[in-house]
């Protein structure tokens, strides 16, 4: 007798689970969270089969995986027989050209959502983040899931973010039988690089006078557990993700050994604007109020469903600090040793702004 054909002897080893499973598809697979994200799916009994798709292919060799930019029309071919789609090809970098990120981001889910419809997918999962609620000074502790956006563009990739949800938004009126699920991470830490990461990099911790920061972390791991749960569809909607609580500053202060250096609002803000304005630094004004007023969220939906952070934010904090040992960062620029050392702590906030005061006085000279 004839051995099986390999597909067969493949199909009979599948678990009942893995049988009955979604095909999920995941895009950014080949790095960071999208790549965290394929390997868990791909070591899940509950899902039939992973597709990855990246402009390069990734490590996880278990998965199908496609070679193309997702603003490509061709990936609606490549979506074909997906039950789900996890969208994580976003470029968030605080280094990329502002334009050049928006382009990307808001056409590459354009073109995933209507591709997804196109190829009968019923559900795309988009990861924006927690700070669509917006920082601000009269938000509740803590923010219900269902609170008001009221963030605006000022923030990096903020902009992006919100257009992204309205997009999600309107797929399903747009493309009858379409889900969408939108997940809403805390501050994310875990091999990210963030303005709010990189705050954790300074020789003392910029406070705002007058403000009252509130500190709630998402761990990657977290993250991407809650990006399986909605994968398979045992929660949906729009819900946030993140530890149990928060961290008020001066806990973040004791945990971290790190000491405070407050200046006056109107000081920080402008100071902040200039630096930006004029290249010396990535992150425009907007990023600090995220630093100076609460927006933590609630986590309820994912609870319900029977979800639980592995993670609390002390521990999230403590590998946070671990990640930014040996790195050198003021007003959210990044410096060589070499200068962190001349400079040192305060030193290197008062060089910055001064820098931003020599070259506005020199433009105004020359009338610019």
């Amino acid at each position: 007798m004839s051995s099986p054909d390999p597909q067969v002897r493949a199909a009979r080893n599948l678990s009942p689970s893995a049988a009955r499973g979604p095909v999920v598809a995941v895009t950014g697979a080949a790095a960071g969270i999208g790549a965290l994200l394929t390997a868990r799916l791909a070591a899940s009994e509950e899902i039939k089969q992973v597709i990855a798709i990246d402009e390069r292919r990734g490590e996880v060799s278990e998965a199908t995986w496609h070679i193309l930019d997702v603003r490509d029309p061709a990936i609606a071919e490549k979506l074909r027989g997906a039950d789900v789609v996890v969208h994580l090809a976003l470029d968030l970098d605080l280094e990329t050209d502002a334009a050049a990120r928006t382009a990307y981001n808001v056409r590459g889910t354009q073109t995933v959502l209507t591709a997804a419809a196109a190829a009968g997918v019923h559900r795309v999962v988009l990861c924006t983040s927690a700070m669509v609620y917006g920082a601000l000074p009269d938000n509740d502790i803590p923010l219900s899931e269902d609170a008001e956006l009221r963030a605006t563009a000022e923030a990096t990739g903020v902009g992006d973010l919100l257009e992204i949800e309205r997009l999600g938004r309107r797929a399903p009126r747009a493309h009858p039988g379409l889900n969408v699920t939108v997940v809403r991470p805390a501050v994310l830490v875990g091999g990210t690089d963030t303005a709010l990461t990189r705050y954790f990099e300074s020789p003392r911790l910029l406070v705002v006078a007058g403000s009252r920061p509130t500190w709630q972390f998402c761990h990657v791991d977290d993250l991407c557990s809650a990006l399986e749960y909605a994968a398979l569809e045992k929660v949906d909607g729009e819900f946030a993700v993140g530890c149990d609580g928060w961290l008020e500053q001066e806990e973040v202060e004791e945990l971290s050994g790190i000491r405070r250096m407050e200046l006056p609002s109107a000081v920080a803000l402008g100071a902040a604007a200039r630096l930006h304005r004029i290249g010396l630094t990535p992150s425009p004004a907007g990023d600090l109020a995220y630093t100076m007023h609460p927006w933590v969220v609630s986590v309820g939906r994912l609870h319900d469903a029977g979800w639980r952070p592995q993670w609390t934010n002390e521990e999230v904090l403590a590998e946070l600090l671990e990640e930014a040992a040996g790195r050198h960062t003021v007003a959210g620029r990044r410096l060589g040793r070499k200068d962190a050392t001349a400079a040192g702590a305060a030193g290197a906030t008062v060089a910055l702004l001064g820098a931003a005061a020599v070259v506005r006085r020199a433009r105004k000279r020359r009338g610019l």
